[in-house]
């Protein structure tokens, strides 16, 4: 073992660790140079910002990663991008790529798989890829808008700051104080109300209704028809008197229409009248008193 000398030991320890550094460095990226794959090509007209040892996803699951990253020089505005796929991973026909960025910035491509399979891709062959912005693409559109509406905003706060230094804002906020207050009184007296005064009104409008009750019943017990008889007889009977009355051949009404009976109690009336005025006049003529006897004249 003359040749295993100390120089040796050096140089294969230090091959050891050259292959053991590029390995762990590849693992490091996620390339695991122990697992065989299958190399396809993805063409796009820009990047987006994808780098080595990017991830490939399909249906949201890591299926490889970015081997290398070209520029077609023959045709300028193509960009090569060399994915390295798990062995077991077939593309079928009609396979798509597209570039995602992510909130943070990072960009990841996903394989987006045809719903019906009419075949599959051979290991070499070139799909169509496409760039879709993402969130970060929907923000930088979004910036054109946001800076044409700043006037706008900047006028809307200068409106928004003179509504707030005005004293009649400063005025209803004190009204609706004063009024937020006066409704705590009112919902203060309105529940001692349903509390205290609410419960003796119910018991007053059962009596009430009781009393209603006790009515009806007892206007259900009076015999209506014995009392309209009644009722019509007592008409009737005012009805006969009513007649004798109008009737000048009658009794009472020979004595209510006789007009010299009237004249007659009117003369008497008055001769009455004037007999007591003569009285009160000449009482010696009607009476006379004397201790010794009444003279004949």
């Amino acid at each position: 073992m003359k040749y295993w000398t100390k120089e040796v030991k050096i140089g294969v320890t230090g091959i050891v660790a050259i292959a053991l550094l590029v390995f762990g460095i590849n693992f490091l990226k996620g390339i695991n140079l122990l697992k065989s794959g299958s190399g396809y090509y993805v063409e796009f007209e820009d990047f987006a910002g994808l780098v080595n040892s990017s991830p490939v996803y399909a249906n949201g699951f890591s299926v490889g990663i970015v081997r290398n990253i070209d520029y077609d020089y023959e045709h300028s505005e193509k960009i090569v991008v060399e994915i390295d796929l798990d062995a077991d991973m077939k593309l079928p026909k009609g396979t798509t790529a597209e570039l995602e960025t992510e909130i943070l910035g990072t960009v990841k491509m996903n394989l987006i798989l045809p719903k019906k399979n009419v075949g599959w891709c051979a290991v070499g062959d070139t799909i169509q890829g496409s760039v879709n912005a993402g969130m970060m693409g929907v923000a930088a559109n979004l910036v054109p808008k946001i800076e044409t509406m700043l006037p706008k905003l900047d006028s809307i706060l200068g409106s928004l700051n003179s509504l707030l230094a005005d004293q009649a804002l400063t005025n209803t906020l004190h009204n609706t104080e004063q009024i937020t207050a006066n409704l705590q009184i009112t919902t203060k007296e309105l529940n001692t109300l349903l509390k205290n005064d609410l419960p003796a009104i119910t018991g007053n409008l059962n009596t009430v209704t009781a009393n209603f009750a006790e009515i009806s019943t007892n206007l259900k017990d009076i015999d209506y028809a014995a009392t309209i008889a009644k009722v019509n007889a007592t008409l009737d009977g005012v009805k006969q008197f009513t007649e004798s009355l109008q009737n000048p051949n009658g009794t009472v009404g020979m004595l209510l229409n006789d007009k010299s009976l009237y004249n007659n109690l009117t003369l008497t009336t008055h001769n009455a009248a004037s007999l007591l005025e003569d009285v009160q006049a000449h009482p010696k003529r009607y009476v006379h008193f004397s201790i010794f006897g009444r003279k004949d004249k």
